[in-house]
C-alpha cells in the first residue's frame, strides 16, 4: 500500500450509525481481528481480547444494556450550553441502532499487562504511566479494527464503554470481573451513504522545532471552536438517525 493509499483510507473512513443487516463473510471478520492483533503497545503487553458477538439475541441485549447507564450521562449533558452539547444527548434517550450491525467486536482488556513494562511506570502520574500506557494500548488496537474494517470494505461506528455499562456487558457476555471492557467496534455495511468528515487544517496544528506561539488558542477561542464544531458534525452525525 502507497502512502496515498493509506491517507485516502484514513481520510475516508467514517464512523456510521445505522446498518444494514447483510452478513460478513467470516474471512473477513477473521483479517479484521487479525489486523487488531497486529497492534502496538508498551512492552509489547498486548492486553487485548476480543468478544465476536453475532447472535442477534445477544446484540439486541448489548444495545438494551446501554441505555440505563447512559441515562446519568445525559442529564448531565443538559448542564451545558445548547450550543456545546454533544448530538446524541440533547434529546432523550433511545435504544441506538448498533444492533443493527450483524457483528460487533467487545474489546476486553486486562490491567495485569502493566507488569511488562518498566517498574518506574507504576509509581509515576505521568503520560508514560502504567494506567495511561495500558488506555493506549486498547486504543491502538481499537484504531486498528476500523481501520482494517474500512480497508475491507466495510462500515463501523466506534462505541465506548463507560463503567456502568461495562459492568452490565461483562454480565451478558460473562467476562470474568477481573478484565475490563473497554470498547465496541459495531461493523457491517452502511444502510446510508455517510457525509464528509471534518478536521482542523493540518496548518493549525503542526509546529516546526518549536510551539509556535501565534497557534495559541486561548480559552475563548476553544469556547468558539467548540461552537463551530459542533456546528460542522451535526448534519453528518443527524444523517446517521433513524429515518
Amino acid at each position: 500500500m502507497s502512502i496515498d493509499e493509506f491517507l485516502h483510507l484514513a481520510q475516508t473512513r467514517r464512523s456510521v450509525r445505522r446498518f444494514k443487516p447483510d452478513a460478513i463473510p467470516p474471512e473477513l471478520i477473521e483479517k479484521v481481528l487479525e489486523a487488531g492483533r497486529w497492534a502496538m503497545s508498551g512492552a509489547n503487553a498486548q492486553p487485548w481480547e476480543f468478544i465476536v458477538v453475532q447472535d442477534a439475541t445477544t446484540r439486541a441485549n448489548i444495545a438494551d444494556s446501554w441505555l440505563a447507564p447512559n441515562q446519568e450521562a445525559y442529564f448531565i449533558e443538559q448542564m451545558r450550553l445548547p450550543e456545546i452539547r454533544h448530538h446524541h444527548l440533547r434529546t432523550p434517550l433511545t435504544t441506538p441502532q448498533f444492533q443493527d450491525a450483524p457483528v460487533m467486536i467487545v474489546l476486553v482488556g486486562d490491567r495485569r499487562t502493566y507488569q511488562a513494562t518498566v517498574l518506574g511506570a507504576n509509581f509515576l502520574v505521568t503520560e508514560g504511566a502504567a494506567d495511561a500506557i495500558y488506555l493506549k494500548n486498547m486504543a491502538n488496537a481499537t484504531q486498528m479494527l476500523h481501520l482494517a474494517a474500512a480497508a475491507a470494505g466495510l462500515n463501523s461506528e466506534w462505541i465506548s464503554v463507560n463503567r456502568p455499562w461495562g459492568q452490565a456487558l461483562k454480565r451478558i457476555l460473562d467476562v470474568p470481573e477481573i478484565l475490563e471492557v473497554q470498547t465496541i467496534a459495531a461493523i457491517g455495511y452502511t444502510a446510508y451513504q455517510p457525509s464528509p468528515s471534518y478536521r482542523r487544517p493540518l496548518s493549525d496544528i503542526v509546529h516546526y522545532d518549536k510551539y509556535d506561539r501565534s497557534k495559541y488558542r486561548s480559552g475563548e477561542d476553544i469556547y468558539k471552536y467548540l461552537v463551530a464544531l459542533r456546528q460542522n458534525t451535526e448534519p453528518p452525525y443527524k444523517q446517521g438517525l433513524p429515518q
